[in-house]
């Protein structure tokens, strides 16, 4: 990277940590480009040789947030998408606490950009980051579990929904409930039964 790129780099993470701030005291349709400048230490010529808008901000936002995703998690990243073929169907099933709490953790930590960007959600590109979690992740795993090509759009699309709109009321409720709670109300709902 040279230094050009560099300092671009540092600008626009100055950016991204300003709306991450200011989000915790405003809802973001209040926030305007002279108090991201202003919180970022930078003037509104550089902000507009980054972004058009703060939606720009606000989409590079949600990606420099969701880049920390992974490392909520403890276990091999790498093992979980390798040899989807070869893993039994036990292995394959992700709506457990083990995968469900981080998740959980990840969210409550950062509700106000995840608040923000629910209601942005069009606008925000998680239609291309769910096409390529359901190419290499969900689309497999479904294969395995005996789902035709045909249904397996639908099915991950009901489950990702129902998930979605649990995470979305809780973070409306300020994620008041407890994290281990949640992640019961999912599997239950997921799996309708409740483990003894």
């Amino acid at each position: 990277m040279n230094k050009n790129e560099s300092k671009y780099f540092n600008t626009a993470i100055k950016m991204d940590k300003a709306l991450l701030s200011l989000l915790e005291r405003k809802d973001f349709e209040y926030i305007s480009v002279k108090e991201i400048c202003e919180e970022a230490g930078v003037n509104r010529s550089t902000f507009y040789l980054h972004y058009e808008n703060t939606s720009d901000l606000l989409q590079e936002t949600t990606r420099y947030v969701l880049d920390g995703f992974l490392s909520y998690f403890s276990f091999d990243k790498e093992s979980i998408t390798a040899r989807f073929g070869e893993r039994s169907p036990e292995e394959l099933v992700f709506i457990t606490p083990k995968y469900i709490i981080p998740y959980l953790t990840f969210i409550k930590d950062n509700r106000r950009i995840f608040k923000t960007s629910l209601k942005e959600f069009g606008s925000m590109g998680f239609d291309r980051v769910y096409e390529k979690m359901y190419r290499y992740i969900f689309d497999p795993i479904l294969e395995r579990f005996g789902y035709s090509e045909q249904s397996r759009p639908y099915v991950m699309k009901f489950y990702l929904s129902g998930i979605t709109a649990i995470v979305m009321e809780w973070i409306e409720n300020g994620c008041e409930d407890d994290i281990d709670t949640m992640s019961e109300i999912i599997t239950y709902c997921v799996f309708t039964k409740k483990d003894e």
